[in-house]
């Protein structure tokens, strides 16, 4: 792999295998990929591929058994990671729940609350700050669950099939909202799902790992124009690139 500043992040031969009591597990072998600064790169494949725990090694959170990880910048970047359950703290409002990452880290609570208010207006829940956990639908929960990983200003957005638990309609209703945040921040953005539209209508890229031990099988340019549109779906060059996307899932 070609080494750069221009990409944010290098992975070269990452391996992880888990040991237990029943032996080891090999869940990732070989992988190669590179991002790019403000690049969004969604991670597909069958269940058990290693999408998550390749997630979780980027995030620093699964050590690695073998290759390296390096980024562009002077330590690890700054990470935010959404999850498919939001796991809001039933006890705080949603400003609350949004201000939590700051007031861990010690900013006065005027200023969390100020910074908080803004990602409100940019999610779109506007009228909802005081409101409980319980009063929210799946969809609104998971924006305030992107709120509050955005909040600490990350320089890389990981986002763990933060849609998988919705209905269908919602679900797309929110790969509208998650591009357009995306474009008014830009972070870097790797994101797991198992949907082949969600994956070519949110994405630069799309990552295909084989099934475990995971392999990445296909590396994916997605050249449809921004803004995407749901129209985009009945086009020949999207079906081109699902046929494609499929037949590499297996």
């Amino acid at each position: 792999m070609t080494s750069g500043a221009k990409f944010f992040l290098e992975a070269e031969d990452l391996s992880v295998t888990f040991r237990d009591e029943n032996g080891e597990l090999d869940a990732l072998e070989g992988v190669s990929f590179a991002v790019r600064p403000q690049e969004f790169v969604c991670l597909l494949g069958s269940s058990g591929s290693g999408k998550t725990t390749l997630l979780n090694a980027i995030a620093g959170l699964q050590p690695l058994t073998g290759g390296y990880m390096r980024f562009s910048q002077e330590g690890r970047p700054r990470t935010g990671f959404v999850f498919q359950d939001a796991n809001l703290m039933p006890w705080r409002t949603v400003l609350e729940n949004i201000t939590l990452p700051l007031e861990l880290e010690g900013v006065p609570s005027a200023e969390a609350a100020e910074q908080a208010r803004a990602l409100v207006r940019l999610v779109g829940l506007e009228g909802f700050e005081a409101n409980w956990p319980s009063g929210l639908s799946g969809g609104m929960a998971q924006r305030v669950a992107i709120a509050r990983a955005l909040i600490q200003q990350p320089d890389l957005l990981l986002l763990d099939e933060p849609f998988g638990a919705l209905d269908a309609l919602t679900r797309e209703q929110m790969w509208q909202e998650l591009l357009r945040i995306w474009g008014a921040q830009r972070q870097t953005v790797l994101m797991v799902t198992h949907s082949i539209p969600e994956a070519l209508l949110l994405s630069d890229r799309v990552l295909v790992l084989t099934p475990r031990p995971g392999r990445v099988c296909l590396d994916l340019k997605v050249d449809l124009p921004r803004p995407r549109r749901e129209e985009m779906r009945y086009t020949v060059e999207f079906g081109e690139m699902a046929r494609q996307l499929k037949e590499a899932i297996g």
